[in-house]
């Protein structure tokens, strides 16, 4: 039962807990909670330090800045508009504090401030919603398209506008460069002809990959209704992201041991049967590693793709608190930041995840 258990933990990658899960079952009690301290307590240790090193680094630039104005009050109006400005500062009045690196209690503030604002705005959905239910219904038995709410999105509902084009663009990603990689692979000529166009595509900014796909997309979609920044966003996410499963993909399938093949050779099997059930299965760590990238790439240059293409998830929200300049802006990029790495993780942990699924027999 525990070496089971010791297994599904490993499996969706909490090892950590292991040598607590050993000491538990009496197996080298005092090894293994040592163990536990070194994997668990002093990781958590370090966010402390981490937070008391940024309190210190904010709290040392709030106060340079404040001198700063001050000395400058001082310098232009004279030492009464110095000391009125001092006095302001003191007294936390949001028109006059130091625009800098915001405190961690400031940031914990912003995130408060930001999921307030996402019940207010979930809460006028529903009004909404409740309010154009028999409009709708009248509407849907015409054939019309419903009246939907055109409200700002709240953070949360950025959030998952990202995640919707992430996923999109991998998907993307997924059934452009895995099909393409196994050609290439089972081929040495098609590697060698098409690796230089693969070399000079694979670095290009995603910037680039923007306005290419931009291009054509308001060429090809005349619809209105369609969400051409979301289609936009998708595209170049996948494009951008690609490479990396692509390359891997290739190298998988063209190091597949000869013998396999020979003995597929011998029992007469289609390519078909070739590629699903010998070259796939055995290609698979190298394709998963470049999923992996994959993903961590697209979730990368989202933020900069959405902004440009004007969509409404993280990047417009970063962008647009960035503009804003308000009191407290600086401190929900931070929050942002914060989810952004976060998601990234558990996105990473996830397809950490699948792999160990899709491979379980060799683990």
């Amino acid at each position: 039962m525990k070496d089971k258990t010791i297994k599904t933990i490993k499996f969706f990658g909490l090892s950590f807990l292991e040598p607590l899960l050993r000491a538990l079952s009496g197996e080298e009690t005092q090894k293994n909670l040592a163990s536990f301290i070194k994997k668990t307590l002093f990781p958590i240790a370090s966010i402390f330090l981490f937070i008391l090193v940024w309190h210190l680094g904010a709290t040392a630039l709030f106060n340079k800045e404040a001198e700063a104005r001050i000395e400058k009050a001082k310098t232009e109006q004279g030492e009464e508009a110095a000391k009125a400005m001092a006095d302001c500062i003191a007294s936390g009045d949001v028109s006059c504090q130091p625009n800098t690196l915001p405190s961690p209690q400031q940031v914990y503030q912003a995130y408060i401030a930001l999921w307030k604002d996402h019940l207010q705005i979930s809460e006028k959905k529903s009004d909404f919603k409740e309010k154009v239910a028999d409009t709708n219904a009248q509407r849907e038995e015409q054939g019309l398209s419903p009246i939907t709410y055109t409200g700002r999105p709240s953070f949360l509902d950025q959030i998952g506008t990202s995640l919707k084009t992430v996923a999109a663009g991998f998907l993307l990603a997924l059934f452009i460069a895995v099909p393409i990689g196994i050609i290439i692979g089972l081929s040495d000529v098609l590697r060698n002809s098409f690796n230089w166009l693969i070399q000079i595509l694979k670095p290009v900014s995603p910037v680039v990959w923007l306005l290419l796909v931009f291009m054509i997309v308001k060429t090809v979609i005349t619809d209105p209704n369609m969400d051409k920044s979301f289609i936009i966003s998708f595209i170049s996410v996948g494009l951008c992201a690609m490479w990396a499963t692509l390359v891997n993909t290739s190298l998988g399938v063209a190091t597949v041991d000869k013998d396999y093949i020979n003995v597929s050779k011998v029992l007469k099997l289609s390519i078909g049967k070739q590629i699903f059930k010998i070259i796939l299965p055995a290609s698979f760590p190298l394709i998963f590693t470049g999923l992996r990238i994959t993903v961590s790439v697209a979730w990368m240059v989202l933020i900069a793709i959405e902004l440009l293409a004007q969509s409404p998830g993280l990047g417009s929200f970063v962008w647009e608190e960035f503009q804003n300049g308000a009191s407290d802006s600086n401190a929900k990029i931070i929050v942002a930041m914060f989810v952004i790495g976060i998601i990234g993780f558990l996105l990473d942990r996830i397809m950490l995840t699948v792999q160990n699924f899709m491979t379980f027999s060799k683990a």
